[in-house]
């Protein structure tokens, strides 16, 4: 893959389609995991991928490449949040929910049972909504490491910042996840990830 991306970033269009096809899928649910709206998430994919054409160029290599994909998912939603008022899950059309659900249950790696699956979704909701509470710079931290699973030295990178400011940030988030998760009432488990670098 990195030679392929090389030629991307030496300005071959064709080489730039071959990376999209091997980053749209994850890159799709990354999106879905952050907005909880199908299409939404389809939208602030395509874009993700113009956007990075449009800066790939500025690509370092300091973070694998699919982390610093997600970071422009994340200034792009970022910037779609800004632009329009997010809406509750609960005023989603029953299609949109449909569509999402499906989605998510695509993505799963094996099939629980009906009543854990309810329970799983209930949970990934208020996760999400509790996400969304938070600041962007906790978002995107929280984001990076659990959704897309990278290193901390690979979110400092996409990021252009330390990694003691990307564990700052980490902690402060998580704490804050905790508190809202102590308010919920609800018992979600919210665990820190050993910090890898």
């Amino acid at each position: 893959m990195r030679s392929v991306l090389d030629q991307a970033r030496a300005g071959g269009a064709e080489a730039f389609g071959e990376v999209c096809r091997a980053y749209e899928t994850r890159l799709l649910r990354q999106a879905v995991a952050l907005c909880g709206n199908a299409a939404l998430a389809e939208d602030l994919a395509q874009d993700t991928l113009v956007e990075a054409w449009k800066s790939l160029r500025r690509y370092n290599g300091r973070c694998q490449f699919f982390t610093w994909l997600c970071a422009i998912l994340l200034n792009r939603y970022r910037n779609t949040v800004r632009e329009r008022r997010p809406r509750p899950f609960s005023t989603f059309a029953v299609g949109d929910v449909g569509a999402l659900e499906r989605r998510i249950d695509l993505a799963a790696d094996h099939e629980p049972l009906p009543d854990e699956a309810a329970l799983l979704r209930e949970q990934a909701a208020l996760v999400r909504q509790c996400v969304q509470a938070l600041s962007p710079k906790h978002q995107q931290v929280i984001h990076l490491r659990f959704y897309v699973d990278n290193s901390l030295e690979g979110i400092a990178a996409a990021l252009g910042c330390s990694v003691g400011t990307v564990k700052s940030r980490l902690f402060n988030a998580l704490d804050k996840l905790r508190g809202m998760n102590a308010m919920s009432g609800q018992s979600i488990h919210i665990k820190s990830k050993p910090a890898t670098v």
